[in-house]
């Protein structure tokens, strides 16, 4: 059975002409697939040229090397993420969202999608830059916070920590948070209900 994803890489693939940009989009969107099916590792030149019917050079041409389609992917991912996350927190400031859908939001990024287990290769192979752009645009999200909300601009810092805490706290639970809650005898969602605290006092002070 083909999936929606794989539907639409066909019917895009099958053009005759595509764009540097779009050919680059289809590209990131089967790695990206590939990072949640099978994992970081199977993020390679080869494997998403396979999947999407394109030659090896053709990948080649569009990163450069398997280091440039991960960075590329880092980047694709991280962004893709940290929108969702601007768009969620302006909801929740207004009263549309409650803190779990962003604790949520902001866990399933690192487990779910992927993000966590890409980070977690990229240090274990050695390609620590790749990891700049997550870093890079979270950065920019928590500047574009900070320049939008009075009370923020006054702790800026508060919000800083919060970030780096709450980062962390979805990186540690995507890697180690299912087996080291289960011998804590703890709930599998226990990180995020740390993060659901976090984010409600939070939002109490902005009121």
């Amino acid at each position: 059975m083909v999936n929606k994803l794989d539907f639409k890489l066909i019917i895009m693939t099958k053009a005759k002409r595509l764009s540097p940009q779009e050919s680059r989009e289809i590209a990131l969107e089967a790695a990206k697939t590939l990072l949640i099916e099978t994992g970081p590792q199977a993020v390679t030149l080869k494997a998403v040229s396979n999947r999407i019917g394109k030659t090896h050079a053709n990948l080649l041409h569009h990163f450069g090397s398997a280091s440039g389609l991960q960075k590329e992917l880092a980047t694709y991912l991280s962004k893709s993420v940290c929108d969702n996350i601007g768009i969620a927190l302006t909801k929740m400031h207004e009263g549309e969202l409650p803190a779990r859908d962003l604790a949520d939001m902001i866990f399933d990024a690192f487990n779910r999608d992927g993000a966590g287990a890409l980070a977690s290769w990229m240090l274990l192979t050695g390609n620590e830059d790749a990891l700049n752009p997550i870093v890079e645009v979270i950065h920019d999200l928590v500047e574009q916070i900070i320049q939008s909300n009075n009370e923020f601009k006054e702790n800026d810092s508060t919000l800083r920590k919060d970030t780096l805490q709450l980062v962390l706290l979805s990186m540690g639970d995507a890697l180690l948070g299912a087996p080291l809650a289960a011998s804590l005898g703890l709930p599998r969602d226990a990180a995020r209900e740390i993060a659901v605290s976090i984010l409600d006092q939070k939002f109490k002070v902005i009121e």
